[in-house]
C-alpha cells in the first residue's frame, strides 16, 4: 500500500495530482492489498507435513512409554489398564490362532452390509417425499422421531427377532444409517430448483424424467455428504449387536474376555475396532472424493 511518505513525494513532484485522486488510487490498490495480505496470512498457517507426522507418532509414544512405566512400577492398576506389553503378547496370540482373522471378518462383513442397505434403503425413503407433499408431511415426521431414539434401546428386542446370528447385527447397523440418509436425500431434494423443474413442464417433460433428470443429480451431494458419518455408525450398530447376542465377532470377544478378567483382550479388541472405524473412514472418505468429483466433472 502507498505510505504517507510516498503519497507526499507524488504531490510534491508534481503539484497537479490532487488529493482526490490519491485517494482514488489507494481505493484501487486497496483490494489487491488485502488479498496479497490473506495470501501471506494462508501462506503464514500452513503446517509441515513431516512435523505433524512426527509429533502425532511422539504423542502415541509417549502414551505408550508412560503406561508400560506406569504399569510396571505400579503407579497404575494393571489389573484394571493391563499394559501395552500384554496388549501385545495378547495379539500375538490371536494372531497365531488364526480365528482373531474370522472374528474382524465376521463384524466387517456386518457393517458394510449395514451400511450399504441403510444407505440404499434411506435414500430412496428421502426421495421418495419429493413426489408427494402430503406424504412427505406424513411420513417425515416418523423418519425424524426415529432418527432420535436411541437405537441401542432396540438392540435386545433386534437380537429375539432377527437371532443370535449375522443377521440381526446387519438389521441394527441398517437401522442406524437409514433415517440419516433419508433425511439428507429428502433435504437434498428440497433444494431443487424450482425454476428449472417449471421449465422442464413447459417442455413436456414426464415426473419421471424430471425426477431421474434433475432431482436425483441435485440431491447426490447431499447423499454422498453423510458417507464417512454413517460408516462409524454401522461399525457401532454391529459392534452392539454383537455385545447383546453373537458367538462371533470383535464384540464377541470383548463381552467374553470382560466376563474373564482378560483386560489385555479387551484392549486388544478396543484397539482393532479403532484401527478398522479409521480404514473404513479413509476408504469411503476416497469413494466419497471419487464420487465429487465425478459430479463436478473432475474439477
Amino acid at each position: 500500500m502507498t505510505t504517507p511518505t510516498e503519497t507526499d513525494q507524488r504531490v510534491s513532484a508534481d503539484p497537479r495530482i490532487s488529493p482526490t485522486q490519491i485517494l482514488q488510487d489507494l481505493e484501487a490498490k486497496a483490494p489487491e492489498e488485502r488479498t496479497r495480505g490473506r495470501r501471506v496470512a494462508a501462506e503464514g498457517r500452513r503446517t509441515n507435513p513431516v512435523v505433524v507426522n512426527a509429533l502425532r507418532i511422539g504423542l502415541v509414544a509417549i502414551v505408550i512409554g508412560g503406561w508400560e512405566l506406569g504399569a510396571r512400577f505400579g503407579y497404575i492398576n494393571p489389573f484394571f489398564w493391563s499394559s501395552p506389553s500384554r496388549i501385545w503378547e495378547s495379539l500375538t496370540q490371536q494372531v497365531a490362532s488364526g480365528s482373531f482373522y474370522m472374528d474382524i471378518l465376521y463384524t466387517m462383513s456386518s457393517a458394510v452390509t449395514g451400511f450399504v442397505l441403510g444407505t440404499l434403503i434411506g435414500t430412496a425413503l428421502g426421495l421418495s417425499f419429493w413426489w408427494s407433499k402430503t406424504y412427505a408431511e406424513t411420513v417425515e415426521p416418523y423418519v425424524v422421531m426415529f432418527e432420535a431414539l436411541p437405537k441401542i434401546a432396540l438392540a435386545p428386542l433386534v437380537v429375539l427377532v432377527f437371532g443370535v446370528g449375522i443377521e440381526s447385527k446387519i438389521a441394527l447397523a441398517t437401522a442406524l444409517v437409514l433415517a440419516i440418509q433419508a433425511l439428507n436425500a429428502a433435504a437434498g431434494a428440497k433444494t431443487v430448483d424450482k425454476d428449472i423443474i417449471r421449465m422442464m413442464n413447459s417442455l413436456g417433460a414426464s415426473r419421471m424424467k424430471i425426477f431421474r433428470s434433475v432431482v436425483v443429480p441435485s440431491t447426490l451431494p447431499w447423499i454422498i455428504s453423510g458417507l464417512r458419518v454413517t460408516i462409524g455408525l454401522a461399525l457401532a450398530g454391529a459392534i452392539v449387536g454383537e455385545f447383546i447376542g453373537s458367538n462371533r465377532g470383535l464384540g464377541y470377544r470383548i463381552v467374553y474376555a470382560g466376563s474373564t478378567y482378560d483386560i489385555a483382550m479387551v484392549w486388544l479388541g478396543v484397539f482393532v475396532l479403532a484401527l478398522l472405524s479409521i480404514v473404513l473412514y479413509v476408504g469411503v472418505g476416497a469413494l466419497e472424493r471419487r464420487l465429487g468429483n465425478q459430479l463436478t466433472g473432475g474439477k
